[in-house]
């Protein structure tokens, strides 16, 4: 029965850490950086319409893109926001996925 418990526990240790692998690969996140010529609607605007963000949300992310510099604007894995990223870029706003 002991080595039953070592093989489980192991088997245990091992699934644990794979499920932090897959959440740490799925966990990127699109910055979105400051920039001197779109105006605060406009990135409010490609926030709602690209991030699916509500007003209020894509309003308080562009205030810390502007005096920050940069901000985090959506979080998922890679297949999730390369297709929002490419639709940032295309307005012209300074994106990228980390």
């Amino acid at each position: 029965m002991k080595g039953y418990d070592k093989q489980h526990q192991v088997e245990t240790q091992t699934e644990v850490l794979l499920e932090l692998e897959e959440e740490i690969v799925a966990d990127k996140q699109i910055i979105l950086y400051n920039d001197d010529f779109n105006t605060f609607d406009f990135v409010i605007e490609a926030l709602i319409n690209v991030c699916k963000h509500d007003p209020i949300q894509a309003e308080q992310c562009t205030f810390l893109v502007h005096y920050k510099g940069k901000c985090a604007v959506k979080k998922g894995s890679y297949e999730e926001l390369e297709p929002m990223c490419t639709a940032l870029l295309e307005r012209n706003l300074t994106a990228e996925i980390e």
